[in-house]
């Protein structure tokens, strides 16, 4: 047995997995509101799971809605050292197949600034690298996970992560892949930037349902293409979870764990006392 806490966040059917035992429903209270939903903790070969469904149970909330700070926090305040995000995408490239999964790499920020996507402010200022969004560890876990599953799967690829809830229009859909990016979603470069901020690592297993609009070849995106091809990949991503997390609930060895050490830039003298209160857990180590 380990003391690492592994969280996923996903979609309906990935707070219920197979074979977990000792499993509750956890409210949390945060400093930023209220989580997308209560959280389900418990065992899963010897290892404690959380997981959160990510739009709420029902799919109540849209990608702008999802109250993201909220949603990390909770994992932070739950013990949680590792995120493993389970999304639904919609493929940019040829060979990226509806069906097939992809472990991506890297961001492209297409949200409008709507979103709260940073723990910092009210008094305090802080900087991560973010050059390499997700963890490199946890990525690399998750992409043989994959490989034993036997699914098909791409390793690395830039994530186009866009405002929604619409779907993209064709010019921006060739935009997008004019960039050289390869898979297009509403939600996971925001996790991504929290995520870092409270020194968590963070790795996303990506679902590719269809070839968003770009494709003249097949029929445009639409919504019960998506539901029938997530439903066939909730199995599979169950299998790379269960096996994944036996090879990452060690300690950490990743830069992860400390992103923050050098990240603070404002005179800790000057920040106000709620701001403390309310980053203690994030920030504490370093006040």
């Amino acid at each position: 047995m380990t003391n690492e806490v592994i969280g996923v966040i996903g979609g309906s059917g990935l707070y219920e997995m197979e074979g977990m035992t000792e499993v509750s429903q956890v409210t949390v209270d945060t400093p930023f509101g209220r989580p997308s939903d209560e959280y389900v903790t418990g065992m899963l070969d010897g290892v404690r799971m959380v997981f959160l469904p990510r739009h709420g149970k029902g799919h109540r909330f849209t990608p702008s809605e999802v109250n993201y700070r909220a949603n990390i926090y909770g994992m932070k305040k739950l013990g949680v050292t590792r995120i493993i995000s389970v999304s639904a995408v919609g493929s940019l490239r040829e060979e990226i197949v509806p069906g097939h999964i992809v472990i991506p790499d890297q961001f492209i920020d297409r949200t409008r600034g709507f979103r709260k996507d940073s723990f910092f402010g009210n008094g305090v200022v802080a900087h991560v690298q973010f050059a390499d969004p997700v963890c490199a560890d946890l990525s690399a876990t998750l992409f043989s996970a994959a490989g034993e599953v036997g699914v098909t799967v791409h390793r690395g690829g830039t994530y186009v992560c866009m405002e929604g809830p619409a779907f993209s229009t064709r010019a921006e859909s060739h935009l997008y892949r004019s960039f050289g990016a390869s898979i297009i979603g509403m939600t996971n470069l925001t996790e991504a930037k929290l995520a870092r901020e409270a020194e968590i690592c963070y790795g996303v297993i990506a679902l590719s349902t269809d070839y968003d609009c770009w494709h003249d070849a097949h029929a445009d995106v639409s919504v019960e293409a998506i539901i029938a091809i997530i439903k066939a990949n909730v199995a599979n991503a169950k299998l790379i979870i269960r096996r994944a997390v036996q090879q990452i609930a060690g300690e950490r060895s990743c830069p992860c764990a400390e992103s923050l050490k050098y990240a603070v830039i404002s005179d800790t003298k000057v920040i106000p006392v709620e701001t403390r209160e309310n980053l203690e857990l994030i920030l504490g180590k370093y006040l």
